[in-house]
């Protein structure tokens, strides 16, 4: 009895170290893993809210250029200036919202941080003198470029002028900051780290920096409780290999003598291995359980090994279908016709690396001089643009240089716009059709009904006292609920009926082909059906019932009129005691 106690504890003590080495080398290896990930997170949105900074900044000065030249083309500036009349000029630009100066020659002063658009005005070909928009670079331009960038609120837009904080960051103003240009790193401030980043120096003003700092304790306290969570994990594994430990080795023990040589042939993949089973006692009885049991251990690597198979071949063709839809070809070919032209080259190409046939266009002949421009945004690769021609002077690079970068936004865009397509249309929760969709279908229906001379019932539903049930069970029983609650819809419906999100615990069903009685009807079923079955949430069982509005074409022509009348239906069903449908007109089902 001593030995075969000493087997276990000897077994059990075998598992946990085992395990301990494996599980230890993941902890440290996930901590580390998680802590760069949570940074290169961070610098990510650093640099996108940077990018999204300067260009918010140059749209900045494109309108005040804009309306510098509106203005030097008024017929009103034009009388002034030529008469010298500066009352009329100070009274056109006291009504503009901007900073506008007239005057005679092309030059103005332009204030510390601050930028000028200046264009000049001409009669003929006689200079009548210019007019000037200053853009002023303060603390309300830089929120306003914030606003733009989608930065956190953690993170601080800064304006840096010779290494010296002159716009944001109200307690880092005035400080020494050496901030690094176009690549991370991490500046000590009184003691207080922050991840800094700083974009090219702009050129007007000149000398004016803009860079984004977060504080570095955010990916610290990110990494931390990663380790927490991972070390619980470590404990609650290494806890759960003891126990089976545990009880596996009073198993072998009882059973060792008996199956040993079987469970070794097994082991080594010998799974047509059996037990010889003789008599009807228990060990006969346990024999034919393992025989039993090698079977099935037999015919179910078989199984898994074609469900991985046929789950291979469907990825595969998920994959295919995928790029199927996704498929920005067109734009290439825009991308690269335009480069083309604007370089004025013999030819050009777009190389996708690897996604998708390369697009060409004109003369790209090797022996061509050949500019090269990569198409990168961030840490993704939309390929390389490459123009081919007898050569290139620097404002042709320069003009590629910006196609290029335009480019890199419209393929980033076109693929941000197929996401959110696809996204559009759904309620995430639900899984039905969200608002938006749900007008889109009862503008259809509506009109098909209208065209048609045909019956279309509309019904608004509303789970009564719905903020009970987040206050006593939690939101996410509330959301389960809905869940639960837009299934039972679904499940009642036809295929060519439309179940959508109202909003909140509100939903809305919208029914070709029938009129308001089978409106009726139908929420009446819905109601009884909700109200009769309790819907189990985790270990809860909670019951909910519904009110129900429903409206009707003929009787209503608009969608405002029939949303309007289901409203209003629903209002009275809550007003009088919920869990009940009301027809339009206040009438009970």
């Amino acid at each position: 009895m001593n030995r075969i106690s000493s087997f276990k504890v000897k077994l059990v003590v075998y598992f946990v170290v085992l395990s301990l080495l494996p599980l230890t080398a993941a902890f440290f290896g996930f901590s580390s893993v998680s802590k760069r990930s949570e940074e290169r997170r961070i610098d990510a949105r650093a640099q996108a809210g940077l990018r999204a900074a300067v260009t918010a900044y140059g749209d900045q000065l494109t309108a005040a250029e804009e309306q510098a030249t509106q203005l030097a083309r008024s017929p009103e500036v034009q009388n002034a200036l030529r008469g010298g009349n500066r009352s009329a000029l100070r009274h056109i630009a006291g009504t503009l919202g901007s900073d506008v100066r007239f005057g005679p020659g092309t030059q103005v002063q332009v204030p510390p941080l601050s930028a000028a658009r200046t264009v000049a005005v001409y009669s003929g070909r006689r200079l009548l003198g210019h007019v000037a928009v200053i853009v002023h670079v303060n603390d309300e331009v830089l929120r306003h470029l914030r606003r733009r960038t989608g930065l956190d609120r953690v993170d601080q837009l800064i304006g840096v002028e010779r290494d010296r904080v002159v716009l944001g960051g109200s307690t880092l103003h005035g400080r020494v900051l050496r901030v690094p240009v176009g690549r991370t790193e991490v500046l000590d401030v009184d003691g207080v780290g922050y991840r800094a980043l700083a974009a090219e120096p702009l050129s007007e003003p000149s000398g004016l920096q803009l860079a984004v700092l977060t504080p570095q304790s955010l990916a610290s306290r990110a990494a931390s409780a990663t380790q927490r969570r991972l070390m619980t994990a470590l404990l609650t594994a290494l806890l759960l290999t003891a126990i089976v430990a545990y009880v596996l080795s009073r198993s072998v023990v009882q059973r060792l003598r008996h199956l040993a040589g079987a469970a070794m042939a097994i082991a080594g993949g010998h799974l047509g291995q059996r037990v010889p089973v003789q008599g009807r006692d228990e060990f006969a009885a346990l024999g034919r359980s393992f025989n039993d049991m090698a079977g099935q251990l037999e015919a179910r690597v078989g199984e898994l090994e074609t469900a991985r198979r046929r789950l291979r071949e469907a990825i595969d063709r998920f994959g295919e279908a995928l790029e199927a839809t996704h498929n920005p070809s067109h734009l290439r070919e825009v991308i690269v016709e335009s480069a083309v032209e604007a370089t004025g080259a013999s030819g050009g190409l777009i190389e996708t690396d690897g996604e998708g046939a390369p697009v060409r266009t004109g003369d790209c002949d090797p022996t061509l001089e050949a500019l090269e421009l990569p198409l990168h945004a961030g840490s993704r690769s939309f390929g390389r643009l490459v123009l081919y021609g007898k050569g290139f002077d620097e404002d042709a690079r320069e003009v590629a240089t910006s196609l290029a970068g335009q480019a890199v936004i419209a393929l980033d865009n076109a693929r941000l716009h197929a996401i959110v397509e696809r996204q559009a249309l759904v309620d995430a929760l639900t899984g039905l059709a969200n608002r938006r969709r749900s007008d889109q279908m009862l503008h259809l229906e509506l009109s098909r009904a209208i065209r048609l001379e045909a019956p279309l019932a509309f019904v608004l539903a509303d789970v009564d006292h719905f903020k009970s049930v987040n206050d006593e069970f939690g939101h996410p029983a509330g959301d389960a609920v809905l869940r639960k609650v837009a299934g039972l819809f679904t499940e009642a419906l036809r295929e060519i009926d439309v179940a959508g999100r109202w909003g909140g615990e509100e939903f809305a069903l919208i029914l070709p082909g029938t009129d308001l009685e089978g409106g009726l009807q139908l929420a009446e079923r819905l109601r009884a059906a909700l109200a009769a079955r309790p819907l189990r949430v985790d270990q809860a069982e909670i019951r909910v019932t519904a009110s129900f509005g429903v409206a009707s074409f003929p009787e209503h022509v608009s969608e405002r009129a029939i949303v309007a009348a289901a409203d209003a239906a629903l209002y009275e069903a809550k007003r009088s005691g919920r869990n009940r449908v009301v027809a339009d007109g206040g009438v009970p089902a």
